[in-house]
């Protein structure tokens, strides 16, 4: 399996990725997703893989790709509580379902973790909807703890 940097060729990929994504959140709470719907264009898509503060990775597998981790850099330089640290967020971190249970998702997350040290990142970090178990699953089991947990209540 290679992980690479997304580009524009991997479109269609990631536009079905994606929309995997999207079910299964949709799944998880029908009341906040719309199901059958696109999360961007491909000129928004396009404009992310150009940009440097925004990487995005795939993994292939025999010519396929089979995962994908967009992934945003972020700072606070100015905050007055917070220190100014350099962290690595990943936004969506999808594999493909008929990949998953394969180390797909390991690889892509290690992967990930290794490109946030080499760019001096203090940590790395992402969001994980409550209803999505098996994610969650996922993540501890690659070693991530709660920073900070969203509540809710519906009116």
């Amino acid at each position: 399996m290679e992980i690479r940097r997304a580009n524009n060729s991997d479109l269609p990929d990631l536009h079905r990725l994606l929309r995997q994504v999207l079910e299964v959140h949709h799944a998880g709470r029908p009341d906040l997703f719309r199901s059958g719907t696109e999360k961007y264009t491909d000129g928004e898509l396009r404009a992310i893989l150009c940009d440097e503060t925004r990487p995005v990775f795939v993994a292939v597998r025999e010519g396929a790709v089979c995962g994908y981790a967009f992934c945003m850099f972020r700072r606070l330089p100015a905050d007055n509580i917070l220190t100014d640290i350099k962290t690595l967020y990943i936004d969506d971190l999808c594999v493909d379902e008929k990949a998953r249970g394969q180390g797909v998702g390991r690889a892509l997350y290690d992967f990930v973790r290794g490109f946030a040290k080499e760019h001096g990142c203090y940590n790395l970090t992402l969001n994980v909807w409550g209803c999505n178990e098996n994610a969650l699953r996922f993540y501890e089991a690659c070693g991530l703890k709660p920073q900070k947990i969203g509540m809710e209540t519906i009116l």
